[in-house]
């Protein structure tokens, strides 16, 4: 398959402190013996990289804050090969998200937008016809404003689930939910097209609440959830850009997010799309 198409993602850039311990605590339970990392993270950065790394051509749009994590951060992402000359540098520190991942790799996490929520949508540019990820880990109107630039594929992770201006909901290709996201947004019963991941059972495409399409579960030693469905994300929104036949590119993207959930990394190390299934 070729991948053509450059691909904007629009979306939150943080710095992942991850806990990973046995098991989670519960309503106030302390636990130790857990192991801190400091991981680049941020599910438009995730979905980026993730983009890049299965070979396609990405910008990222975006912000941090003008701090040693900011930095670190933007060179993350072009050490992955996206194009970060669109992020913007605000007053606000850098995004942060607390990651607790359990034995089973499991995880909650909490978002401290920081930078995030600072982001100018006036400042946005988008090819006219370019792809356009999107998640909403960031404001709806940078979003927005990022979608009616172009008449692209607009690809939206409706993550973390909240409602829509009626505009974007219309404008919207291609929604990425899972099952609590689908029901927090009963809304999307009436979608174009909904990607439904279910997750180690695989997942479904939705056509105004109709599957057309479903593809298993790929088996896999899980080490951690946290990158899978932004994998899962990218790889999905590219094998529609590229034209691929709807199955075969949800059984593709489900290759790839078993293999971002075998990888304990925020941003798996992914290999280029066409090997999935191959």
């Amino acid at each position: 398959m070729t991948i053509a198409q450059v691909l904007t993602v629009v979306g939150s850039i943080n710095l992942d402190l991850v806990a990973r311990v046995e098991r989670a605590p519960g309503p106030g339970e302390t636990v130790a013996d857990g192991v801190l990392t400091r991981e680049p993270g941020g599910k438009g950065a995730n979905q980026a990289i993730a983009a890049a790394r299965l070979g396609a051509t990405v910008r990222m749009v975006g912000a941090v804050g003008g701090d040693a994590e900011g930095r670190s951060m933007i060179a993350s992402l072009a050490e992955a090969g996206v194009d970060v000359t669109d992020i913007q540098i605000t007053d606000a520190a850098s995004g942060t998200a607390l990651i607790v991942v359990d034995r089973t790799g499991e995880n909650s996490i909490v978002v401290c937008p920081g930078a995030n929520a600072g982001i100018d949508p006036s400042a946005i540019e988008m090819p006219p016809h370019g792809a356009l990820l999107a998640q909403l880990e960031v404001s709806a109107d940078v979003v927005a404003r990022a979608a009616s630039l172009t008449d692209g594929f607009f690809a939206l992770n409706a993550s973390p689930a909240r409602d829509l201006p009626e505009d974007l909901f219309d404008r919207v290709d291609l929604f990425i939910v899972n099952q609590s996201e689908y029901e927090r947004m009963p809304r999307l019963a009436s979608a174009r097209l909904v990607a439904l991941t279910l997750g180690a059972e695989g997942a479904v495409l939705l056509r105004q609440g109709v599957e057309t399409a479903r593809a298993a579960g790929v088996p896999t030693a899980v080490r951690s959830t946290v990158g899978a469905g932004d994998a899962f994300a990218a790889a999905l929104t590219l094998g529609f850009t590229a034209g691929e036949d709807p199955a075969t590119a949800l059984r593709r993207s489900c290759a790839v997010g078993a293999a971002a959930v075998a990888d304990e990394r925020s941003q798996p190390l992914l290999r280029p799309l066409a090997e999935y299934l191959a």
